[in-house]
This record gives C-alpha cells, structure tokens and sequence, in this order.
C-alpha cells in the first residue's frame, strides 16, 4: 500500500497514537488501514458415507485435493459463506450442520473455520475454480494430493471421530517450523 485511498496522499508505517502495532497511516488525513486477519470458511459435504472433495483449478496448489473453501464476503455469515464455496467450487447445495474444525494459520493471518454439512443432492459438477470434483471414501482420499495442512488435518479428524462415533469441535494453530519448506505444526 502506497497511497491513500481517500485523499492520494503516500502512506506510511508507524504506531498511531494509542496503539502499538505498526499500521498503515496517510501521511496527510491520518487515516490509518488496519490490515486484519480474513476469514475462510468451507465445509466437508457428506453423502451416505463419503465426503466431496474438489481438486483444484487455481493456485496456489492447482491439481490437488481441497474441501470446498474460500474467503467470505462481506455481508454474509460464514455458514451462508461455506454454502455458497461449496456450490461455487462443486455446484452442491448443503445444508449446514455444525462448525466442525477451527484452524489458526497465523503465518498468513487466516482463520478456517470448516462446517460438517448435508449434501441435499449427489449431483454435482465441478465450478470454475475445480477441475473435478468427487465423492471418497477414507481409504480413497488422495493423501498425498492433499492441498493444505488445514485440509489434511481436518480431513484425519473427521475420519478419526466418525470411527468413534461422536464429533466434536477442534481448534488449533497451524504454525510453520521456521527453515523448513513446507513443514508445519499443528497445536489442538
């Protein structure tokens, strides 16, 4: 961020008075841009006994394995917003059950919040940001086609409540071990 949005003057970084953060601030009107962690919001889609997965067609990760997931809008809930991902990315109607799995990624300031939900119908087709789309069992899941650590983690807890009969809700962070490609930690 350069300019102000509101009268064109340049923008710098410095602590406003009474914070204590570096922010944003317009060098001329003192407007300050706060920069806040976005929310993605998603679902795992269930039908009988199988989860829908899309496999992307966009980056980042384009060609893997993804639950139908992205930013919200403004001015929605993140339950209309999971539902509305999901008939984006896999042309499926759901019904929204529960929050299912919250995941901290605090190395790129976004919060997932995941839904369990009913797929109302198994006809479904890929929209423009999948390539396919297509229902799995747990012994089918493309583990190593998965997308993101979020996914992956979600997907083993889904996976590991259903053989117990019961699900609950999960929180965590997942952290990036600093020096390592790709590696991260997840804290529940």
């Amino acid at each position: 961020m350069r300019y102000c949005s509101d009268c064109g003057s340049l923008i710098k970084q410095k602590i406003p008075p009474n914070d204590n953060r570096l922010r944003y601030v317009c060098t001329s009107c003192n407007k300050i841009y706060y920069q806040n962690p976005k929310p993605i919001v998603g679902c795992l889609p269930e039908w009988q006994d199988r989860l829908l997965l899309c496999r992307r067609a966009i980056e980042p990760r384009l060609g893997l394995w993804t639950l139908p997931a992205g930013f919200m809008e403004e001015h929605e809930t993140v339950q209309a917003g999971a539902a509305r991902e999901t008939w984006e990315e896999a042309g499926a109607k759901v019904e929204i059950k529960q929050l299912y799995t919250m995941f901290n990624l605090p190395y790129i300031s976004q919060i997932y919040l995941l839904f369990r939900a009913q797929l109302l119908d198994p006809n479904v087709a890929p929209g423009t940001e999948s390539l396919e789309v297509n229902f799995f069992q747990e012994q089918d899941i493309p583990w190593m086609d998965i997308a993101f650590p979020v996914i992956r983690e979600t997907l083993w807890l889904y996976f590991r409540d259903k053989k117990q009969g019961a699900f609950k809700l999960h929180t965590g962070d997942i952290v990036r071990i600093p020096g390592a490609l790709r590696r991260y930690r997840i804290n529940l």
